[in-house]
């Protein structure tokens, strides 16, 4: 199987930091190969900094695998990365961008299996001109499927969550949830669980959007007006789920047992259980698009770049959940 490619990401950020960790732990946690397009200069700085002894060998993706067990490997982007550990420059946006569009690619012509990517500043990348909300809809459009669903998945051995809409504010969360978006995200979590994880039939739950998922409607009619109708629909297409749930008795552990996935209806109430109970263990999923790709669910941590105290674990979690879906018979 091909390798993965792993994307810079934000240059002054912990994404440098965390691959050379990483890539000294690959025995001890059986890594998969995997290769950096990026800037092999700037992690040469970096592992001097970090006081890592790292070989970091430059080559071409088919290259990977040869040179993964004696030396990290770069696929070489072209663009140069000058940032210093916690103060991006001029030169971060073109850098992660250009990473980002490189894994692709490689990906699109089989040259990787799958897309891993490292943490991004969009504040950063917006000072730039970059135009997308985030790296999702970069990759949607990368990917060649613009206008795609794309579904973010937060995954752990702990706990499955789906967020139904993410990045808006509470309030907006009202105007945006529709039984058609319910019932759509279902679909894309069944296929993915199917494809990717090896779920034959699926367990899902649909945590209630109110307190007490309504309470008869006490507390809210949102789950008789827009969350029955969905949950209707997407049994009548023969999905196994249950709902909607009071959220608050949704993620102890014996609750956990009972399904393969939690889909919430706004960001806090996936994000808080998942973080809670797996913070370093987390995996960013995108499913909906034409390739796998998985990512650490932490920022930039610009506060502890270069520091030595960035954890890996999360971007280790990432690389062996990729591989895994990368290597499911579909």
């Amino acid at each position: 199987m091909a390798p993965l490619a792993l994307t810079l990401g934000e240059a002054a950020g912990v994404g440098p930091d965390i691959t050379l960790m990483a890539w000294l732990r690959r025995q001890a946690f059986d890594l998969p190969p995997f290769y950096l397009c990026g800037d092999a200069t700037l992690l040469t700085r970096r592992a001097a900094q970090l006081g890592l002894s790292v070989d970091i060998a430059s080559i071409t993706p088919e290259e990977a695998v040869a040179v993964f067990p004696r030396a990290l490997p770069v696929v070489e982007t072209g663009i140069k990365a000058s940032a210093r550990a916690g103060q991006p420059d001029d030169s971060s946006a073109p850098s992660a961008i250009a990473a980002i569009r490189h894994a692709v690619r490689d990906v699109r012509q089989g040259r990787a299996c799958a897309v891993v990517t490292n943490p991004i500043a969009k504040s950063v990348l917006y000072r730039a001109g970059f135009h997308y909300p985030g790296h999702t809809e970069f990759l949607t459009e990368l990917a060649g499927t613009p206008g795609a669903r794309a579904v973010m998945m937060l995954w752990s051995p702990q706990l499955c969550v789906v967020p139904v809409t993410i990045h808006m504010p509470l309030r907006a969360v009202w105007g945006a949830l529709t039984p058609e978006l319910i019932t759509a995200t279902v679909g894309i979590v069944a296929a993915a669980l199917r494809a990717r994880f090896g779920i034959a039939s699926p367990r899902l739950a649909i945590a209630g959007l109110n307190p007490h998922a309504g309470e008869d409607g006490a507390l809210g009619d949102e789950e008789e007006t827009i969350l029955a109708p969905a949950i209707r629909a997407a049994r009548a297409e023969g999905f196994n789920l249950r709902g909607p749930l009071p959220a608050d008795t949704l993620f102890h552990e014996a609750a956990r047992q009972s399904y393969d996935c939690a889909l919430c209806m706004y960001h806090d109430q996936a994000l808080i259980p998942i973080k809670t109970l797996a913070f370093d263990q987390a995996v960013n999923v995108t499913l909906g698009l034409d390739l796998i790709r998985t990512s650490p669910d932490h920022g930039t941590a610009f506060d502890i770049a270069g520091s030595g105290h960035a954890r890996a674990d999360s971007l280790i979690a990432a690389l062996r959940l990729a591989w895994r879906m990368a290597a499911a018979p579909t």
